[in-house]
């Protein structure tokens, strides 16, 4: 299915998530330009969850989740499931340190991160664009539109 404007954003977001996903797994092929290194992949995730994960996890939340709760059971219970990979995944990275086990904790966060992507694009989005109205998408939207200025879907007026 095609992914409505509203939810483009997130969608885009979720490129970066699911590269960082991917590095942060046990036997990750190298990226150019990314750190190799378990110190490195470790520091990585950390600065990836302030300046991207922590912001996207708040715009779900706040943009979209709203307008799904109350609109079914099934709908209720995956978003209360995502809220909980949410704090896992934040208490997981922000608590890494180094430590004899770092690469099998970075392993576990980069399955879990891209579990939890994979999630939202197929089942949650999916549903989303079912469920939400017209104009409840173009509330969510607008809200992105106003919250990144740099976004695409941006109008100018």
């Amino acid at each position: 299915m095609k992914r409505h404007p509203a939810l483009i954003p997130l969608s885009q977001d979720h490129h970066h998530g699911l590269l960082l996903a991917q590095l942060l797994k046990r036997n990750a092929p190298e990226y150019h330009g990314l750190p190799k290194d378990l110190l490195g992949k470790m520091n990585f995730a950390k600065e990836m969850y302030h300046k991207e994960l922590e912001h996207h996890f708040r715009d779900e939340e706040e943009f979209v989740f709203p307008y799904l709760k109350g609109k079914d059971v099934e709908l209720g219970n995956l978003i209360s499931e995502i809220l909980n990979e949410h704090i896992i995944l934040k208490e997981k990275i922000l608590s890494l340190k180094e430590n004899p086990n770092l690469i099998d904790q970075l392993d576990e966060i980069g399955n879990i991160l891209g579990e939890h992507i994979r999630k939202e694009e197929r089942i949650l989005f999916e549903k989303a664009q079912t469920v939400l109205n017209d104009e409840e998408l173009k509330i969510i939207e607008n809200k992105f539109d106003e919250s990144r200025p740099g976004n695409k879907s941006c109008k100018t007026k």
